[in-house]
């Protein structure tokens, strides 16, 4: 009896996808193509170059499609994983994307940026298995190959009929382009304010080209234009209008509030005023969107040229300026972080990609002060030796410092990349809106703040998180203006 159970359930098996789970084991996961680093450290095009036609199938025919999918669990915008998988398992490339977009607007982003290994990777059984998470099946980049074939830009959402209610969405990045996105779909106006001069929020001024082209966030962009969406750059709510503003004076019946946390934190160090000290979101925004890596005629503003930068942190952001400061021809670059690799919040693959193309990692260490020259020039970094202590609220063991273990770093350039908060100026505008200690909004489950009609998600409400969770809030959120309008619109008639 038991043989003809374990039978039946490789027939079954067999029946599903053609191979038993065994079978499925034995496929080894499928490397990422991506430029030599040599190569790739002198130019600005993007690293991976994505699994070709063969790599993406063999890798879907890793993947168990498990019945309970315990990948979706992992995700924030609950995708339908195994089935998308399956399609491109049998080839079915567009009907494998459109799976995705039941959930997902922005797939050739998340594919790329989003942290899977901590998402639905971490989820994932084959991962398990082998208790190797990077042996999990590369839902992400399997998510990238089936969005890279969409080819067609022409292929606008439908919108619904015409409603007599206006949007206002604050805030171009992924969560107020879903925002955006899913409430022009229900037929309501919609218009979008971003404070800079492009649209893309941190998609744009905060990824680099490397990591996420540019082109990829244009195209969303660009359906939300076919789409009917108005975009209004160079607008700073809670400056150039207030949310009150927007919704007594320009008659918005709904706004939804996706800014971001784009305030950088400093250290509070002697010497961080002195020239040649830049927060990362600075760096970064003059590099990605100015185009300051131009350095000439070609960009919007200056960078300086370094020899020797320091970057201190050990997250995605400040991989992501090391290693823009590599390929604005810094000889030496430098990342100072007071704990060990193994706490490093960063991506696997960014530190990876980081090591390879020459960033030096200066581990258990931590600037004390930035030391200038006479016209108030970088000229060097002084840091502390660290060792790990208890853990703290993170989980992660406590940096404590050496005492008398000070040394000093011959650098021109140091970049802060130690995280950010919340921008103070709609919190000083929006009396009526509650916000936590960290200066983040307060939101209900439904993505209602405690001003009626006004809306929030993304790392204004939560910290900094990820492209994909801030568009699981901002569709949250849209479905509840969706409701909320809906509602207003019976009580008029």
């Amino acid at each position: 009896m038991a043989n003809d159970n374990k039978q039946t359930k490789q027939n079954n098996n067999r029946e599903a996808g053609g191979l038993t789970a065994a079978e499925r084991y034995k496929i080894p996961p499928q490397d990422m193509p991506e430029q030599a680093p040599e190569q790739r450290a002198r130019n600005f095009e993007e690293v991976a170059t994505g699994f070709t036609e063969e790599q993406a199938r063999k890798e879907a025919l890793r993947c168990l499609g498990c019945k309970n999918a315990p990948c979706v669990k992992g995700c924030p915008v609950r995708i339908r994983i195994k089935d998308f998988i399956a399609e491109i398992a049998q080839g079915n490339y567009k009907k494998s994307l459109e799976i995705i977009k039941e959930n997902s607007l922005l797939p050739a982003v998340c594919g790329r940026v989003c942290p899977q290994e901590n998402q639905c990777q971490e989820q994932c059984t084959v991962g398990i298995k082998f208790k190797d998470i990077a042996k999990s099946v590369s839902i992400g980049r399997l998510e990238r190959f089936v969005a890279d074939l969409d080819v067609d830009d022409k292929d606008t959402p439908k919108v619904g009929a015409p409603t007599d209610r206006k949007v206002a969405i604050i805030g171009s990045g992924p969560g107020g382009i879903v925002a955006a996105a899913d409430t022009r779909r229900a037929g309501h106006d919609v218009t979008i304010f971003e404070a800079f001069h492009k649209p893309g929020g941190v998609m744009v001024y905060g990824i680099p080209e490397f990591r996420l082209p540019k082109s990829i966030v244009q195209k969303e962009i660009d359906t939300l234009t076919r789409m009917g969406v108005k975009i209004v750059p160079n607008f700073v709510v809670g400056k150039t209008s207030t949310i009150e503003q927007l919704l007594k004076e320009d008659g918005f019946d709904a706004v939804y509030i996706g800014v971001g946390a784009g305030l950088p934190k400093f250290m509070n160090i002697e010497g961080e005023s002195f020239v040649g000290v830049y927060s990362a979101n600075e760096y970064l925004t003059r590099a990605n969107l100015m185009r300051a890596y131009k350095f000439g005629a070609g960009a919007d503003t200056p960078i300086a040229r370094s020899k020797k930068a320091a970057v201190i942190g050990g997250g995605n952001v400040a991989m992501d300026a090391a290693r823009m400061a590599v390929r604005l021809g810094a000889e030496k670059v430098y990342l100072i972080y007071r704990r060990t690799e193994k706490e490093m919040p960063a991506r696997v693959e960014e530190v990876h990609h980081a090591k390879q193309e020459g960033v030096e990692f200066h581990l258990l260490q931590n600037p004390k002060r930035i030391i200038g020259d006479e016209n108030c020039r970088v000229k060097a970094i002084e840091c502390l030796r660290y060792k790990l202590g208890e853990p703290d609220a993170s989980g992660r063991q406590r940096p404590v410092a050496i005492a008398g273990s000070e040394f000093q770093i011959e650098v021109d350039c140091v970049i802060v990349a130690v995280g950010n908060i919340p921008n103070p100026l709609i919190q000083q505008t929006s009396p009526e809106l509650k916000f936590n200690e960290e200066g983040c909004i307060i939101v209900d489950e439904k993505g209602r703040t405690s001003m009626e009609a006004v809306y929030a998600g993304g790392d204004i409400v939560t910290g900094a998180a990820t492209v994909i969770q801030a568009m699981g809030q901002g569709r949250t959120a849209a479905q509840s203006i969706n409701e909320y309008l809906q509602q207003k619109t019976k009580i008029r008639s």
